[in-house]
């Protein structure tokens, strides 16, 4: 071997890599480092992407719980309302039970106080006609009497005279 011949190796393979290096700069470098930039990019812009998502995300959040607060408070007040017209109607109700009751208990008064002056006119009635029967059996028995009768006529004129 050629004592020359390591160090001509070495400057073959020096120039060679010095060529290789200038050609691999000149059209792999900017490709590569274009790559590695844009995958940086594309890397940036998902993490911000999936910070904005994430952002989103929480306003919806807070959205959707301020909504489902508002929907119970609404519901709240449906509810509260609802109450209160079912006791106003049941109040209604009792007070309007209570004015016809009142009305019911009133003309059963008033019937009843129908009937009993109708019974009592008729007492009166059966009264009268028994009285007047009566009278009238005592007077046909009074009148039968010749004697009897002349001392009623005379009782009864001297009761004219007196009035």
């Amino acid at each position: 071997m050629n004592p020359t011949a390591p160090e001509s190796l070495v400057f073959w393979t020096t120039i060679i890599f010095v060529i290789f290096f200038i050609l691999l700069r000149k059209f792999a470098w900017k490709p590569i480092l274009g790559a590695v930039k844009g995958r940086e990019e594309s890397i940036n812009n998902a993490l911000a992407s999936a910070e904005a998502a994430r952002k989103e995300m929480q306003n919806l959040t807070a959205d959707n719980e301020r909504i489902l607060h508002e929907a119970r408070m609404e519901r709240d007040v449906l509810l509260k309302e609802a109450r209160e017209m079912k006791d106003k109607m049941i109040a209604d109700s009792k007070h309007e039970a209570q004015i016809q009751g009142e009305r019911m208990i009133e003309q059963a008064k008033a019937a009843i106080e129908a009937e009993k002056n109708a019974a009592m006119a008729e007492l009166k009635s059966q009264v009268s006609s028994l009285s007047l029967d009566i009278a009238e059996k005592l007077l046909k028995e009074e009148l039968s009497n010749k004697e009897a009768q002349t001392k009623l006529v005379e009782k009864m004129l001297g009761d004219v005279k007196l009035n």
